[in-house]
Parts: C-alpha cells; sequence; structure tokens
C-alpha cells in the first residue's frame, strides 16, 4: 500500500529541513539515522544500517573460547567426520 503525505520544509538555521511523523519513524526505523538516495526524479529515504560488532581475530577467538567453561575435549580437530580418507591432503 502506498501512502503519500505532504509536508513543508522547515527553516533548521541556513538550511531547510523536514519534520517525518514519529510513526513513519518507528515504522521505517529510521532512529538511528536517514540515508538519502537520490534517485534522478525522486528522493528515497532509507534507515542507516547499523554496523554489525567487530569480528574477533583468531586469536582473540582463541582467548575467548579459552575464558568459557565449555568443555572441548569430546572436540577431536583431527577427526575426519566420518571421512574413510581426506580428499584434500
Amino acid at each position: 500500500m502506498t501512502s503519500t503525505l505532504e509536508i513543508p520544509l522547515i527553516r533548521i538555521g541556513n538550511s531547510r529541513g523536514i519534520r517525518l511523523p514519529a510513526p513513519w519513524i518507528k515504522k521505517f526505523a529510521l532512529e538511528d539515522g536517514i540515508l538519502l538516495e537520490d534517485r534522478g526524479d525522486a528522493v528515497l529515504l532509507k534507515p542507516r544500517r547499523r554496523k554489525s560488532p567487530p569480528t574477533l581475530s583468531w586469536s582473540e577467538t582463541a582467548r575467548e573460547m579459552a575464558a568459557s567453561d565449555e568443555n572441548w575435549t569430546p572436540w577431536n580437530p583431527s577427526s575426519t567426520d566420518g571421512l574413510k580418507e581426506i580428499p584434500w591432503d
């Protein structure tokens, strides 16, 4: 369903801006900011996506695993998981 809302430009210092209705901000997840995309004859407003958390390095991952209380003894890194031979050797 498409809906259109006419909203005025408002003065913000030397610039102009728009006020978006709170229900639209929530509906379209615009709380963290907006990306403005030039579509030639139109402007598209899109939510700015949150950055994903940084990925741990191998050494950081090993430290995190070592610090946890998980029991890794049943895991055998030399296991071939049921393969009779390892095809990449």
